[in-house]
C-alpha cells in the first residue's frame, strides 16, 4: 500500500497542476530544437553554396602597399586592395623576403597574423597554422593553403598582384 505521507509531501513540494502550468513542454522544446537546427543547417548549406557557385574575382592589376623601410624585419601590415573588401596581411620576413597573403584563415575566416621569429602564420580561432613562405598548411583545421598575392617593388615601393604559380 502507497505511503499517503510520501504524497502529501510531494504536494507541498509541487503545487502547481499540470493544468495551471504555462510552462514549455517537452515537446515544444524539442519542435523549437529541431527548427533552429533546420535553420543553422539550412543557412550553412546557403553560405557554401555561395562560395562554391559565385567565386572571388583574381586581384587585377598592380596595387601600392608602402615603402618598404615602414616595415621592419620581421613586422607586418595589414591592408585592403581599393575596390576590395579582402583584407590581405604583408609580412617582411626574417630572411629579407616579403611575402603576402589573404588574412582570412581558409577554415572559418578568422584573422591570421604572423609570429615573428617563427616563420608560421598562425589562426586562433582553432589552433592552425600556414607556412609564412609558402602560404601552405602546417597544423590545424585549415583545409588549403592562405590565398597569396606576388610582392615586387619598384624602386623603394611595395606593390602586389595577382599572384602567377611557376609552371615546371
Amino acid at each position: 500500500m502507497p505511503d499517503k505521507n510520501n504524497h502529501e509531501n510531494w504536494k507541498k513540494d509541487f503545487p502547481i497542476h499540470k493544468q495551471d502550468a504555462t510552462q514549455v513542454s517537452r515537446r515544444d522544446f524539442a519542435k523549437f530544437l529541431t527548427l533552429v537546427s533546420g535553420g543553422l543547417m539550412v543557412g550553412s548549406g546557403l553560405v557554401a553554396a555561395k562560395a562554391y557557385l559565385d567565386p572571388k574575382e583574381k586581384v587585377a592589376g598592380e596595387h601600392y602597399v608602402c615603402e618598404k623601410e615602414e616595415i621592419p624585419v620581421g613586422g607586418t601590415r595589414g591592408f585592403v586592395i581599393e575596390g576590395s573588401t579582402v583584407p590581405y596581411i604583408l609580412i617582411h620576413l626574417e630572411n629579407g623576403e616579403f611575402r603576402a597573403y589573404e588574412q582570412k584563415c581558409t577554415h572559418l575566416s578568422c584573422s591570421v597574423f604572423y609570429e615573428p621569429g617563427s616563420g608560421k602564420i598562425e589562426c586562433p580561432c582553432h589552433k592552425g597554422y600556414f607556412d609564412a613562405m609558402t602560404g601552405e598548411v602546417l597544423q590545424g583545421p585549415p583545409p588549403r593553403a592562405l590565398p597569396r598575392l606576388e610582392v615586387f617593388f619598384k624602386e623603394t615601393g611595395v606593390f602586389v598582384k595577382s599572384f602567377q604559380e611557376a609552371i615546371s
